[in-house]
């Protein structure tokens, strides 16, 4: 970025993109830019049924679409697993809820929490989890996916509201569905632009 000019690109149209993981990799891009005073700001972000978040296998997306290919339920959790540590340990704490304590949780939930998906979004076979809490073991296994890095809706509001207009893309069939709502939410809580497109139909 800071030779952008060499290669022939005009720094004030720069954009990432990325969909599913890639989706998770580039709004946490786009959040290391965003505090970045010595570079040039991104035109926009574009998020693709993105995968921003392992605190909860228990949002109603997760629950409705846990048996639709390409991605299930138990893969998604496997993968995440898998990119944090090199190995899936710990996948039944992590499926079930029980990999973060409950304070953390209380504390991330006016971000990652099922009272902030649309009610419509519901409808579709949900019921609500019951919060579990985690050993400390546990938790020092998988504590990484509490940072921002990781989880981007859990930056602080001060650095969200300088990410760059956003288009963000969601499919109904999809578990990762609840990820994109819920940093869409946040991202426009935040005064930040948001064009999003739902396929009611869709799957990724």
């Amino acid at each position: 970025m800071k030779n952008i000019e060499l290669y022939g690109v005009d720094p004030a149209n720069v954009i990432v993109c990325g969909d599913s993981a890639g989706g998770n990799l580039a709004a946490a891009v786009s959040q290391t830019l965003a505090g970045r005073s010595d570079l040039p700001k991104l035109r926009a972000q574009i998020l693709i049924y993105p995968g921003l978040q392992a605190l909860d296998f228990n949002l109603p997306s997760y629950q409705q679409n846990r048996g639709v290919p390409l991605l299930y339920r138990e893969r998604a959790a496997f993968y995440m697993l898998q990119y944090l540590n090199g190995n899936a340990s710990n996948l039944e704490e992590v499926l079930e809820g029980s990999h973060i304590p409950i304070d953390i949780k209380l504390n991330y939930r006016k971000w990652v929490s099922p009272d902030n998906i649309p009610e419509k979004f519901k409808v579709r076979g949900y019921k609500p989890h019951v919060l579990l809490d985690c050993t400390t073991e546990v938790y020092e296994t998988v504590k990484r996916f509490c940072e921002p890095n990781l989880c981007p809706p859990l930056a602080e509001d001060a650095l969200i509201q300088q990410l760059p207009e956003t288009f963000m893309l969601t499919c109904e069939y999809d578990v990762l569905r609840d990820d994109g709502l819920l940093y869409k939410k946040r991202l426009e809580d935040n005064g930040v632009r948001v064009t999003w497109y739902h396929l009611e139909d869709g799957l990724s």
